[in-house]
Parts: structure tokens; sequence; C-alpha cells
């Protein structure tokens, strides 16, 4: 039996890489700085408190680990400036305790946006790659949550943006996971890297809508500008993979969901 440690555990995607590998049959411990409740954890899942930043209890975290996934994530401010430094632990880590194989999830075509937080997942996409270590890589597109989330917020001032030209392939969290198990198992010290998206592109303005339908929101779809390099890179379609489709849920199947 496998011994995968899931490092950020308790986050979006990190819990779903746990729920999928415990549902696979493998042994699993959740690392993370804080310990969840009772209620947020998986069943059959091990939850160990550790701290990338400071060092405590990583190590005795990752003995007798086989294969790793790192699914750390932060938004903003410190915690984001943090998270490349945060890899590099993660490698050094593993390297002491003789993991396996290690896994990072990251964004697809991270190093052509100059958005800092598409910046700080380049960076750490580049400690793997550059790693003695074997590891892979996955990029991934966006997911289900983040553009419902968008469109939540903007709904709350009676906007639904849709930002003109932009499309996403956004994908489950759950059929990601499947993608970073499937890599952390991978065999042989070779490297590796995969893109993962979701099974359909869409343009924004049909998704707001499907969104405006499923929550039965009065707010307004509005097509808006997004200005800046952010902008730029979704207008040329970089947050896209068609030929890396993986998976079978669509935003409309997310939404019957939800």
């Amino acid at each position: 039996m496998t011994l995968l440690a899931v490092v950020g555990g308790t986050g979006l995607a990190g819990r779903a890489v746990v729920a999928h590998a415990v549902a696979a049959g493998h042994q699993v411990r959740s690392l993370s700085r804080h310990l969840p409740p009772a209620d947020k954890r998986v069943a059959g899942a091990d939850y160990v408190q550790a701290d990338l930043r400071t060092g405590a209890g990583v190590d005795a975290a990752l003995k007798g680990v086989d294969a790793l996934v790192e699914a750390m994530d932060a938004r903003a401010g410190a915690a984001l400036q943090a998270l490349p430094v945060m890899s590099v632990a993660t490698l050094a880590a593993a390297d002491r305790a003789g993991v396996q194989r290690c896994v990072l999830l990251t964004i697809v075509r991270a190093g052509e946006c100059r958005m800092g937080y598409y910046q700080a997942q380049a960076a750490r996409a580049l400690s793997y790659e550059q790693s003695g270590l074997a590891t892979s890589v996955v990029y991934a597109t966006q997911f289900h949550n983040l553009v419902g989330g968008i469109f939540a917020a903007g709904a709350k001032v009676g906007i639904i943006p849709a930002f003109k030209g932009v499309s996403f392939q956004t994908i489950s969290t759950a059929d990601l996971a499947a993608v970073l198990v499937a890599q952390a198992l991978h065999g042989g010290q070779e490297k590796s890297s995969v893109r993962a998206g979701g099974p359909a592109v869409q343009g924004m303005h049909e998704m707001a809508n499907a969104w405006k339908l499923a929550t039965g929101s009065k707010a307004l779809v509005t097509a808006l500008p997004l200005p800046g390099s952010f902008g730029a890179f979704l207008r040329a379609g970089k947050n896209l993979v068609p030929d890396a489709a993986v998976g079978t849920e669509t935003f409309s199947d997310w939404l019957a969901e939800k």
C-alpha cells in the first residue's frame, strides 16, 4: 500500500486529492499548518500538523512517505510571497525523507502572465523542474469554483461579469485529483509534466448565463472589459488546453450538483 502525503491537504484541491487517494485504497497523510475540525476531515486519512515556513513537524510528517502531492495555495500578501519558498522547502524535506516522487499542482502557462499570483506559481514549477528529485508538474486550468466565485461576487452588487473575449476550460477538483494521484504513483526516476483541462471550452458569457439560471440570481449578466496583462492573457486563450481535456464534469454539471 502506498503512503501518500498531501501537502496542503485541507485546501480546496488538497482535500479532493486526499478523498480520491483514500477512495482508491491508499494510505494518506494530510499535512497542514493547522489541523482541521473533525467534520472537515476525510474519513480514513491521517492529519498531521506541519509548517513548511518554519520546518516544525515536517520531517516527522514525511517519515515513511512514498510519494507526495503539493497542493498548497495562497492568493495575496505574505502568504503568496512565501509559496515559492515553501515549495523549495517541500522538495528539501522530501529529499531528506527519501520520498520517491513529488508532484506539484500549478497553473497552465503561468509563466506567460505577469500577474503576481501567476508568477509565484511559475516559480514553484521551476523549482520542481530543476530539482534533482523525481518530480511531476501538473499544469491545470481554472477550477469551476473560481469562475463561479467571480459570478457570485459580482451578483452581490447586481452584476454578473462576463469579460469580453474570454473563455474558460474549467475543471472539477475531483477530476484534477485523479490526475495528481496518478502522477504520484508514476514509477521511475524520470521527470514528467502533464496539462489538465476540463472537458469543455466555454465563453464566459455563456457560463454567466448558466450560473444565473442555476442560482436564480436577479443580477444582470454584463459584458465588461478586462484590462491589463491578465486580461490579455485570457483573451489570447493561454488559460486553455483543448488538446489536454480530462475528466467528465462540465461547469453545468458542477452547477447542477450545487
